[in-house]
């Protein structure tokens, strides 16, 4: 075997994809609300809005402990999100029916809804069972920033302090 036979070849080069235009942060708010209403402000007087980003920092996960879960909020929380899925897949399928078409599709919606609810709220009371009392509560999770920057384009950044009154 040679000694070139052995060398590694690079990898063709690939062309260079467009990078990101270089932003600044020209103010930070505690409420999305504050963060909104300045690019509101921005776009009434006229500026290049598309050239501007709310940024969210500091992202934190909020799980709110919303009540206790026992056997019959499962299978009622079960129950609920079946019969909804049984539903829709009810519906989904009496858009194909052809034969006496409205009783036909309101028929399999609602036994598409009582089979769904009847099977979610098993499987809601199973999925509760298996977890042998280690979540014995019901919660919704959200996930919210602490802060938003407004971000702007480097290059017009100055103008947007200037347009919304900011002089530093």
């Amino acid at each position: 075997m040679s000694e070139n036979a052995s060398r590694v070849t690079a990898a063709p080069a690939r062309p260079a994809v467009p990078s990101a235009p270089s932003r600044r942060s020209i103010a930070s708010f505690r409420n999305y609300a504050d963060a909104e209403q300045a690019v509101d402000a921005l776009s009434d007087r006229g500026f290049p809005v598309h050239r501007v980003a709310i940024v969210g920092r500091d992202l934190e996960v909020v799980e709110q402990v919303t009540g206790r879960l026992d056997y019959p909020r499962a299978a009622l929380r079960g129950a609920a999100g079946g019969a909804v899925t049984g539903a829709l897949i009810g519906w989904l399928f009496g858009l194909l029916s052809w034969i006496i078409p409205v009783i036909g599709w309101l028929l399999l919606v609602v036994y598409g809804l009582i089979f769904g609810a009847i099977v979610g709220a098993l499987f809601g009371v199973l999925v509760h069972a298996l977890q042998g009392g280690r979540r014995d509560f019901a919660s919704a999770t959200a996930m919210r920033p602490r802060t938003y920057e407004l971000m702007v384009d480097e290059d017009v950044a100055d103008e947007a302090v200037r347009t919304l009154g900011w002089d530093r």
